[in-house]
């Protein structure tokens, strides 16, 4: 928060027996970064509202945050030129799609001459389901993020095609109950 008590050109605001649907007193959008990557404030401010909806309109970023439509559609452009926004995504309902599970797998890596925990990393991506895949450091080598239609479709998935593949150690597969933000 900047001294004169502001977030980001927005007035912090106290909750002085409002009902917002939030039991925090103040809500910061988040802390003052001066300058990454080149952002400036206005591009962090415009990056935020994107992260949040990212089918708004640049008309309506631009009315909302008080800016000319061809300043913020000129930010925009630049951002993306840089790869500060590599992509613009649309994130379904997985459940709607017929995936309701979504799970979080990790995997040991069996070091060998065939291949590489990249390469291996590279092929896990590939598999059906599939959604995410990361090589972590600690205990674990990958941590996967999956999605399948039934709790027996991820388990054919971990048992019948994730542990037949050479490089695959042993594996921990944990169900997500529910996703409180993704």
């Amino acid at each position: 928060m900047s001294e004169s008590g502001t977030l980001h050109g927005r007035k912090a605001e106290k909750d002085e027996g409002k009902s917002s649907g939030d039991d925090e007193t103040l809500k910061p959008l988040r802390p003052i970064v001066r300058s990454v990557e080149g952002l400036d404030e206005t591009d962090r401010e415009i990056l935020d509202l994107l992260m949040v909806d990212a089918s708004r309109s640049i008309a309506e970023i631009a009315r909302e945050l008080g800016m000319p439509r061809p300043t913020v559609q000129y930010r925009v452009q630049k951002m993306r030129e840089r790869g500060v926004i590599k992509s613009i995504k649309a994130i379904p309902d997985f459940g709607k799609l017929g995936k309701p599970v979504t799970a979080f797998v990790l995997v040991n890596f069996l070091p060998n001459p065939d291949v590489s925990q990249r390469e291996l990393a590279e092929k896990i991506s590939k598999l059906a389901g599939v959604h995410e895949v990361h090589v972590i450091s600690g205990e674990w080598d990958l941590l996967l993020k999956v999605r399948a239609g039934s709790m027996e479709e991820l388990g054919r998935m971990v048992i019948d095609k994730l542990r037949a593949m050479k490089g695959v150690g042993h594996t921990v597969t944990c169900a997500s109950f529910t996703a409180v933000r993704e």
